[in-house]
């Protein structure tokens, strides 16, 4: 798990991080959205938090499953259990259940609409043999290949961070006002001198 974790860590600072930008390659402001937001989680983790979302939210959101056929850590049919969710998710997502199917199950007829689901949400399932460092280079190969591609047809550069870098910057005069024996002047805006107070004040009650 700790693997496949890492994974989509990386996967999310490649989109979310690398191709988030306003202005492009010309220095001009886009005018088209750039940088999804990416989420992922391993095994079924995701199921109880954004995958009702895909189903059943009013924004289509495109997604991708990873499996792996053969387990690091074979215990008895957890592994296949695993798997039938994987193929059954995206079953699912492709070809939902209309309210007559529902109707059918017994369902009252109040209900049904909660119930269906209109499909027709598109996935790609990337089924590799085992998790292995070749494998797992392999991806992270393939993602960062997907983000340059976003990058060029965007005409944006999705390898410098300017943004973080500003807070970075505003950080350090932050950090000596923090660490100050005596109360420093503030000169930033209300809100982060109000923080900064509040956070001097709750460090003195320790």
């Amino acid at each position: 798990m700790r693997r496949s974790g890492f994974f989509f860590n990386l996967r999310r600072n490649l989109g979310c991080t690398r191709a988030l930008k306003h202005v492009t390659l010309n220095g001009e402001h886009a005018t088209h959205d750039t940088g999804p937001v990416y989420r992922g989680e391993p095994r079924t983790k995701g199921q109880h938090s954004f995958y009702q979302l895909i189903h059943q939210g009013t924004r289509l959101i495109p997604c991708h499953f990873i499996a792996f056929a053969n387990p690091l850590n074979p215990l008895g049919r957890h592994h296949d259990m695993l798997l039938a969710n994987v193929f059954a998710q995206t079953e699912a997502l492709a070809f939902g259940k209309t309210p007559e199917q529902v109707r059918a199950e017994g369902t009252p007829d109040w209900l049904a609409p909660h119930r269906a689901f209109e499909g027709n949400r598109p996935s790609n399932t990337i089924l590799v043999e085992r998790l292995t460092p070749g494998a797992l280079g392999k991806l992270v190969a393939l993602y960062e290949h997907a983000v340059f591609t976003q990058g060029v047809i965007w005409n944006i550069d999705s390898f410098d961070q300017w943004g973080v870098e500003l807070g970075k910057v505003l950080a350090q005069p932050i950090i000596a006002e923090i660490e100050n024996p005596v109360d420093p002047p503030l000169n930033h805006d209300s809100s982060t001198n109000t923080l900064i107070r509040r956070y001097r004040n709750l460090k003195k009650q320790q």
